[in-house]
């Protein structure tokens, strides 16, 4: 039955939560993302299918991208919720007045012409060619500056081989990038017990390929290969695109820097770099 009158006036009032307030995300403005820790100034923005993206840079020139979703993001220690502006008065990267400062592929602050690093004793390992010629092309400039070498295990089933045969140690990390790391695949058993000083990153992608925004290589969508067929053949057969050659090709061509390439990859790959970065060698 109904209480014809409403609440009793005389009762405590209903508490509600305090409302976290939206603030844009102007270009230079310093956040940190609530989940990570992560402290950066924003310098661009993008969409993915989840959602609007905001990319930070650190004050070490490390980017990473983040979903701008409720109250993910902290101000003085405070909690709020991060909307891209109404008037955006410059492009990606670009500051309120003067020119835009140069960028790398990845979205990086570029630095000026010098030799690349010597090389650190740490290194990022990847399953083939294919992953170590996309990361050249997206993060070739920074993989130089830091001095970090990107080796191609050519099969994961080759990582506890060549993990033994680095030795990783305290100042001699190993960074591995994984395609199809999801639970219960064989990827993640390969990669389940490998030791420390190692960090084992990957994305739920079949395939790197699968990482390249469909966009990019203009088709709608990835199609889904049934089981048992090779994955990169009945993708060029499906898309007209001829031998496993040629569609690497296309894949290729269709990356020219980070914006072409799905959040996850980026994530692991930015986290790997990271990694194998905090400590010298």
């Amino acid at each position: 039955m109904s209480d014809r009158y409403g609440r009793d006036v005389l009762a405590q009032p209903r508490r509600t939560k305090p409302r976290v307030p939206e603030v844009a995300a102007e270009l230079d403005l310093v956040v940190e993302d609530a989940a990570t820790g992560f402290c950066g100034a924003v310098v661009g923005y993008e969409k993915s299918y989840a959602g609007d993206l905001v990319r930070l840079e650190d004050r070490r020139g490390q980017t990473r991208v983040f979903l701008m979703l409720p109250a993910a993001f902290l101000i003085d220690g405070k909690p709020v919720t991060l909307v891209k502006p109404k008037v955006q008065r410059a492009g990606y990267g670009q500051a309120s007045t003067g020119a835009a400062p140069a960028r790398t592929a990845s979205g990086s602050r570029a630095v000026p012409k010098q030799r690349a690093r010597t090389a650190r004793a740490s290194r990022i390992f990847v399953e083939g060619v294919h992953d170590a010629t996309l990361l050249e092309r997206v993060w070739g400039d920074d993989l130089r500056v830091e001095g970090v070498v990107v080796e191609s295990l050519d099969g994961l089933d080759n990582l506890d081989d060549a993990l033994a045969d680095f030795e990783p140690g305290p100042h001699r990390r190993a960074g591995v990038l994984v395609d199809h790391l999801v639970a219960g695949s064989k990827e993640a058993r390969l990669t389940e017990s490998v030791g420390e000083n190692v960090l084992v990153c990957g994305h739920p992608y079949i395939d790197v390929w699968q990482a390249v925004k469909p966009a990019s290589v203009r088709i709608r969508e990835w199609p889904t290969i049934p089981r048992g067929t090779d994955w990169k053949t009945g993708i060029c057969r499906e898309l007209g695109w001829g031998t496993p050659q040629d569609g690497w090709r296309r894949v290729l061509a269709g990356v020219k820097d980070f914006r072409d390439l799905e959040v996850p990859i980026l994530r692991s790959v930015e986290e790997l770099i990271d990694f194998v970065t905090a400590v010298e060698g």
